[in-house]
């Protein structure tokens, strides 16, 4: 690899930025071919008479799939329309897709002939559009066919298409193994979960019988309220609880959260409103926060119950039927009304002590090896972010 020097010896600017001295631009209509005239407009009713194998593609994702087919190669697809735009940083702007399928009218199809399909789809993947859209209303645009046209693109020769290509599609293939594999470490803590917290499945060493004991023996509710002090504001989502700044990259609480509820590591936390569909949990990420007085926070107080193990149990099917049982249907479909005397009295089968803590422990390793993988996964995206940002600009050669 040959890294641009200072004085861009070898290169030359042009409407696109440097680029090597060898490298042309056009512009889309010049390097590719525009296959507009294979999309398949269809509507949502009229797929369902005809579901099938092949995938039914709209700008950015699969819609559907249905019985027939009107591409069948490795085409390129480049969103029309939408606010996918504006993501361009975060979101992927182009599809690679080989085989049969079809495309809505809401996606561009291209195609290389003298240059590689790919070429397209790695050049414009992360590419800002925003100079080529026309505005159709608050957050969306639309990119024409004519404005598609007229968007220049760096091509290099295509024997250094192909070798560029084949090392960021190297990136692809671990980015790829990697989700795999987080994939299969979810689905097994799933299914460690399910035996282990059933005592279907028990840890070497656990003998001892499993006893009932009632929602009131470990859960003590709590309701001290801020009263004015400054805590981290925080919410209970099914992902489990969150900082609000954080995750919404703003602070969403009422501007007097005096009222606002004490959390404190251990407790558990639920939302009055979406607990049945997995909005509980344990806080363990911070020492304290605070949430809306719609929350309900517990204290565990029971000497014989890890708070460890207890952050695994609040958030399984367990405790989920427990709370729709103990619950009835509101006036809205999404809304459940909890019944507190019933719930007080809800049992569980639970292990001793000492089981409950090597069950913890067998599911925080499961949850530290998804973590790892999760950061191995991260560097390898930002890596091959970085890679593209100089192999698609010709900032670095490959010989």
């Amino acid at each position: 690899m040959q890294t641009l020097n200072k004085n861009r010896k070898g290169y030359k600017e042009t409407k696109v930025g440097w680029i090597p001295v060898d490298w042309e631009v056009k512009t889309i209509s010049e390097a590719f071919q525009i296959c507009n005239h294979l999309r398949y407009p269809i509507s949502q009713e009229e797929r369902s008479k005809i579901q099938g194998d092949y995938p039914y593609y709209g700008p950015t994702k699969i819609q559907d799939y249905i019985n027939e087919y009107r591409l069948n190669g490795t085409y390129a697809l480049l969103g029309e329309d939408g606010d996918h735009f504006l993501k361009w940083k975060e979101q992927p702007m182009t599809l690679l897709v080989s085989g049969k399928f079809n495309v809505n009218n809401h996606a561009h199809v291209i195609k290389g002939v003298e240059n590689l399909t790919e070429w397209f789809f790695y050049y414009f993947n992360h590419k800002p559009l925003t100079p080529y859209l026309t505005r159709q209303g608050a957050g969306r645009y639309k990119l024409t066919k004519d404005s598609l046209k007229s968007i220049p693109c760096a091509i290099p020769k295509v024997n250094e298409q192909k070798k560029i290509i084949q090392l960021i599609s190297s990136w692809d293939k671990a980015i790829e193994l990697n989700r795999k594999l987080i994939i299969q470490k979810e689905l097994q803590k799933k299914w460690l979960i399910k035996v282990l917290l059933t005592g279907k499945q028990r840890l070497n060493g656990c003998n001892n019988d499993w006893s009932f004991i009632r929602f009131k023996e470990i859960f003590s509710p709590i309701k001290e309220k801020a009263n004015g002090r400054i805590f981290k504001i925080l919410s209970v989502t099914k992902e489990g609880i969150i900082s609000q700044s954080d995750y919404f990259k703003k602070e969403i609480a009422s501007e007097d959260t005096s009222k606002y509820l004490v959390v404190r590591k251990g407790n558990m936390v639920m939302s009055g409103l979406n607990f049945w569909m997995g909005s509980i949990d344990v806080l363990s990420k911070y020492e304290e926060g605070i949430v809306s007085p719609a929350y309900k926070v517990f204290k565990i107080y029971n000497q014989d119950i890890s708070i460890d193990f207890m952050k695994f149990f609040t958030r399984s099917e367990i405790m989920k039927k427990a709370l729709i049982g103990s619950s009835v249907q509101g006036a809205s479909i999404v809304r459940r009304n909890l019944d507190n005397e019933i719930l007080q009295e809800w049992d569980f089968y639970l292990p001793n002590l000492a089981e409950q803590e090597q069950i913890a422990k067998v599911l925080q390793l499961a949850d530290k090896e998804t973590e790892l993988l999760q950061v191995k996964l991260d560097s390898l995206i930002s890596q091959k972010k970085g890679l593209m940002q100089q192999l698609l600009t010709g900032k670095k050669r490959l010989h």
